[in-house]
């Protein structure tokens, strides 16, 4: 087990219990500044052809009216560089200063013409000089510097542009498209997001350019998470502090792509890194602007929160995954996915089947039979309302522990609220007890006596401001003292609306399930039933530790894209919902499309007017198809490759 000292830790934030922002440079981008002190800035990026000029500034203008703090515009060409001069005049003459962004791939003409016009460019290193093949080179040390000379060559005029002008830069590195020099060297991996960064950050850094912000994108939060940190390390080692732009890419839509970019985001943000964020979203650009408002005022006196017992060593590695081993109780922990808990304790009608619809289980009245889905919750707490009729197989209640106690029903188990409650109780179950646990009882004779215990299964609490770090402590003390008890997750948002809940639980949850904690999610909120369900079901598979339904990673969209994503992204969201683990990722161009289909298992990627490619993996399996065929193809191309089920009717 690996441990760090305290001052470790810190080399990617500035605590794990205190809430403090990270400290980075101020960049200056237009007449608002990033970075210091400066609040967390809201971006978006629009989705109209860059060449409709008015098209494009009346997005703008939602955009800006949303809330944006600076709007991006891709220029995949010269031509699109140049008329951001138009966009950007047309702008100022309808009172709008918000500082533009140029979104630069592949053409290096285009973004020294865009930082000429534009008060900040972002650059891709892995594009920017680079063409990916997927190809495995083996370098030389020599062979390996005479390439970074070439880039070297190939971006200086740029900062040197940049530098006369005032523009400021983002190098934003994305997981799909890492170049083959860095792939060959690093490998598809968080190091190798950072390195490829890096290697543009040095060549900044030795001209003396430093208006520079820095991006880690990837479609999955886990590495997303560890590249930030480990890119937050490594500046710290080499004396550099510059701004963060956070962002999980390709998302998705609605309710699933909501969850994941605050599982990736609301991660790093509890931890007080980020100086500003967008949330890539298939959807109209002025929509991501409220997501990520909400996630960033959360924060608003966070630094105000009941204080939490520091951390002096961390048993586990922030900049790797690993689940933390725990022992089996019943079907909890050990080597079994994390399980979901439906809080039914405040429900004021009587329990009936039908109420169990709402968790994932149908009941044919007419044949007597129960039906489960893929998102059925294993657990159902009732408190103190007792259930009259037979459950399900693979369901079973939990009951408050006086409750429990009167009957001993079947297929049921105590709820004890507290340590004390749990020792001073004569009668507890011989299989399984869920416990309370707040941070006040980690270091109590009481707590220490129970790590034997093998019917017990923590409940962890908090009502802590902070309650993510609270709750972290507390697994870093069950850690610390090699406690191997199953762990559930509980957080209970009394005030929260629905949308509050999807981005506060993925985060909060998140947080923890992307550092191998927890072994179950408990949500407690005012909000219906069938909706706290599917977004523990949402959170568990974004971070990637029960899968129960099928993944899309499609992007945003820009002006690049070269087909209707939204409405495509529908339509093979309505044919293959039901193929549950499959990963399908939509991609409107071929920027990130071959890099990201790695990490799905097909793709359906735009790659001229009305022509679409499918992949398997990362591999080319049809081109140029027409977009009328497209999606039919990529069902047969599902089907051929023994993917496909039939989708089972609803009686």
């Amino acid at each position: 087990m690996s441990v760090q000292t305290d001052s470790e830790i810190k080399t990617y934030c500035e605590s794990l219990t205190a809430y403090k922002r990270r400290k980075s440079r101020i960049v200056t981008i237009g007449d608002i500044a990033m970075g210091g002190d400066y609040p967390i800035r809201i971006q978006s990026m629009t989705t109209t052809d860059t060449m409709d000029t008015m098209g494009t500034v009346e997005q703008s203008i939602r955009m800006i009216d949303a809330g944006c703090d600076y709007v991006r515009i891709t220029a995949p060409s010269l031509k699109e560089a140049e008329n951001l001069q138009h966009i950007k005049d047309e702008l100022r003459k309808r009172g709008y200063k918000t500082p533009l962004i140029a979104d630069i791939h592949f053409t290096p003409n285009a973004a020294e013409m865009a930082a000429r016009i534009v008060e900040k460019v972002r650059v891709n290193p892995g594009n920017y000089a680079d063409k990916k093949k997927f190809e495995q080179i083996d370098y030389t040390d020599n062979s390996y510097d005479a390439e970074i000379e070439r880039i070297r060559q190939r971006f200086v005029p740029l900062i040197k542009i940049c530098k006369e002008y005032g523009t400021a830069m983002r190098i934003g590195a994305n997981h799909g498209s890492l170049s083959d020099r860095i792939m060959s060297r690093y490998g598809d991996t968080p190091l190798g997001m950072v390195e490829s960064a890096m290697e543009f950050l040095r060549i900044c850094e030795e001209n003396d350019y430093r208006q520079i912000v820095l991006s880690m994108k990837s479609s999955n939060p886990i590495v997303m998470v560890q590249a930030y940190r480990l890119l937050i390390t490594k500046m710290n080692k080499e004396g550099m502090n510059y701004p963060l732009h956070l962002g999980v890419t390709e998302a998705g839509e609605g309710e699933d792509g909501r969850i994941k970019s605050a599982a990736g985001i609301g991660t790093l943000l509890e931890d007080g890194i980020g100086d500003t964020i967008r949330v890539s979203l298939t959807e109209d650009p002025e929509f991501e602007v409220p997501v990520a408002r909400m996630l960033v005022n959360r924060y608003a006196g966070r630094e105000k929160h009941v204080p939490i017992p520091p951390v002096t060593h961390l048993p586990y590695s922030p900049l790797e995954y690993k689940k933390h081993e725990t022992r089996e109780t019943q079907n909890i922990g050990g080597k079994n996915h994390p399980r979901i808990i439906a809080d039914f304790s405040e429900k004021k009608e009587t329990l009936t089947p039908a109420s169990l619809f709402a968790i994932g289980y149908s009941f044919n009245a007419a044949k007597g039979t129960w039906k489960t889905n893929d998102q059925a919750a294993d657990y159902l707490f009732t408190g103190g309302h007792a259930i009259d009729f037979s459950l399900p197989e693979g369901l079973s209640v939990i009951y408050n522990a006086t409750t429990w106690k009167e009957n001993e029903p079947a297929a049921s188990y105590p709820y004890f609220n507290g340590i004390e409650e749990y020792i001073s109780c004569r009668k507890k179950s011989a299989m399984l007890n869920f416990v309370s646990l707040k941070i006040g009882y980690l270091n109590t004779d009481a707590f220490d006596k129970l790590n034997k215990d093998n019917t017990l299964v923590w409940v962890i609490e908090t009502a802590n401001l902070h309650g993510m770090a609270e709750e972290r402590r507390i697994f870093i003390e069950l850690l610390e003292k090699n406690y191997t008890t199953p762990v559930i997750i509980k957080r209970d948002y009394a005030n929260a609306t629905a949308d509050e809940l999807r981005l506060y639980a993925a985060t909060d949850a998140g947080a923890l399930l992307i550092d191998g904690m927890g072994e179950g999610l408990w949500l407690k909120a005012p909000v219906a039933p069938t909706t706290l369900n599917s977004i523990g079901f949402g959170i568990l598979q974004a971070t990637r530790t029960r899968i129960s339904k099928t993944e899309y990673i499609s992007c945003p969209s820009c002006g690049r894209t070269l087909f209707n994503l939204q409405h495509v992204t529908a339509q093979i969201h309505e044919r293959t919902s039901h193929l549950k683990g499959v990963k399908i990722g939509i991609m409107g161009c071929v920027v990130n499309g071959p890099g990201e289909m790695a990490d799905a298992d097909y793709g359906y990627v735009g790659t001229g007017v009305g022509k679409i490619t499918l992949y398997k993996g990362k591999q080319v399996v049809q081109r140029n198809i027409a977009s009328e065929q497209a999606v039919d193809a990529l069902i047969a191309l599902i089907k051929d490759n023994g993917d496909w089920v039939e989708a089972i009717e609803e009686n």
